[in-house]
């Protein structure tokens, strides 16, 4: 049996929360990281940014990341290593059901492999990210191509 070679590793993120829902607000901290503080408020979730995140915005940073971490490894294990892999999430919330689904869209280049063969890797990364796995219960949709 081989031994993982890694790890389990916990990051943290904090959140210190002022007021009512309405009209209050917190600020989520990086602490893993140490790398910044975002301000967040309930119409910043709900309606327009207004130069504040959310916890949508933050998940959709994750799966864009882990998806095209898991992208990268799937394509150098089968031989085919991507020159770039450019990934978004699009997260949705909506107000009384809570987050419905996020959408990936994928470009990359990849030498020597066809778009039917990118599709499957793209489908692969899309069903084994970590991330995707914790957003089980969403609908999760991808668009991926070559570029």
């Amino acid at each position: 049996m081989r031994k993982n070679r890694h790890m389990a590793t916990t990051r943290t993120a904090n959140t210190h929360w002022e007021g009512p829902l309405l009209g209050g607000q917190g600020k989520v901290s990086l602490d893993s990281s140490g790398i910044g503080e975002f301000e967040v408020t309930w119409p910043s979730r709900s309606e327009e940014p207004n130069g504040r995140t959310s916890p949508e915005e933050l998940i959709a940073a994750a799966h864009s990341a882990c998806f095209s971490m898991a992208l990268t490894a799937g394509l150098a294990g089968a031989g085919t290593p991507a020159e770039t892999i450019d990934a978004k999430a699009d997260v949705t919330f909506q107000p009384g059901e809570g987050i419905t689904g996020s959408k990936l869209t994928v470009r990359a280049s990849v030498p020597g492999l066809s778009a039917a063969d990118f599709e499957k890797a793209a489908q692969a990364a899309k069903e084994n990210c970590a991330v995707s796995k914790a957003l089980t219960g969403t609908t999760i949709t991808l668009d991926a191509s070559l570029v």
